[in-house]
């Protein structure tokens, strides 16, 4: 039989339908429209919340085993570590007695000056404590995952601290879980404050400096600034209540042919081992207006105080007269 003759089309057990290549294509351009239209109108963003509550006991009930081994380790851990402060603690106790004296007196003192000067006293903003889960998945980002949600009122946009200083920002609330993005994540930015100048900027997070920084920018080369200055924040943004501290000038390199220094910050608070943090209400959050009722009655007691002092006016005028 001549070999032109065969037939060289697969058989149909074989037939695979559309080509891999335009299986590519399809869904390269459908997930490339997906995350343009994620990024410009937000529309996966109910999907995602929606599937964060769904996997949220998923999620749980796989970090339990880890929790629990890590619970182990670190209750052997903070024993020895308890025993060794309760002796440390027994032997600062004497010191601070003394100290203790010293700091009510000058407690007064400055209770005094602030009443001298007609200062107001500084007010405490409202939080609520939260735990870190886990880091974001994201390896482009900084930030982390802690156990309050909507459920517990987080709202979006609020200060996060720790012990030692500001930690990041709320950026995304889910029901049950939130997402902090770290002051170190490149897209972050707080208004600070020298505390020994004055002097108001703005750290921008710098991931890349020696491992996970803030840097300053825009600064004059000439600015009066020292490696060691301690950065707060000035409050000026309406989000962050002034005198959190945040970081501290690590190195300042300033350069004959650039105007501006480069100013690099080391973060205060612990941005890769925080454990417990606190949430808090941003400063700025607006104020309910009056009540139609209470600002028709301001409006006509305005109105009434000129006719008043016009019916005063009248008889001193006919006494007047009459004299």
């Amino acid at each position: 039989m001549p070999l032109g003759t065969l037939d060289r089309t697969a058989p149909p057990l074989f037939n695979q339908g559309q080509s891999a290549l335009s299986k590519l294509i399809f869904f390269g351009a459908l997930s490339l429209f997906l995350m343009v239209a994620d990024a410009r109108f937000h529309l996966v963003q109910p999907i995602r919340a929606g599937l964060g509550a769904v996997l949220y006991p998923v999620q749980w009930v796989a970090l339990k085993p880890v929790q629990i081994m890590m619970g182990g380790g670190r209750y052997l851990e903070d024993l020895q570590t308890a025993q060794r402060n309760e002796a440390d603690a027994r032997k600062a106790l004497m010191m601070q007695a003394e100290r203790a004296s010293q700091a009510d007196t000058l407690a007064q003192d400055n209770a005094r000056l602030r009443e001298l000067l007609e200062l107001r006293q500084t007010t405490t903003t409202p939080g609520r404590a939260a735990e870190v889960l886990y880091d974001a998945a994201d390896p482009y980002t900084r930030k982390i995952v802690i156990d309050q949600g909507l459920a517990q009122g987080v709202a979006a946009g609020s200060p996060v601290i720790d012990a030692r200083g500001v930690l990041g920002q709320v950026t995304q609330v889910l029901p049950f879980t939130s997402e902090v993005t770290l002051v170190i994540d490149r897209d972050l930015a707080i208004p600070v404050q020298n505390t020994r100048t004055g002097v108001r900027s703005v750290a921008f997070g710098d991931a890349s400096a020696h491992g996970g920084g803030l840097e300053l920018r825009f600064m004059a080369a000439n600015a009066d600034l020292q490696e060691g200055d301690l950065l707060s924040t000035s409050g000026v943004d309406g989000i962050y209540p002034p005198g959190l501290p945040v970081a501290k000038i690590e190195r300042i390199e300033r350069r004959a042919d650039s105007a501006f220094a480069r100013i690099y910050c080391l973060p205060l608070a612990s941005v890769t081992a925080a454990r417990y943090v606190l949430v808090l209400e941003p400063t700025g959050a607006p104020t309910a207006p009056p009540p139609p009722a209470a600002a028709t009655t301001q409006r006509k007691r305005a109105e009434g105080k000129p006719g008043a002092g016009k019916n005063e006016k009248k008889p001193a005028a006919a006494a007047g007269g009459t004299r």
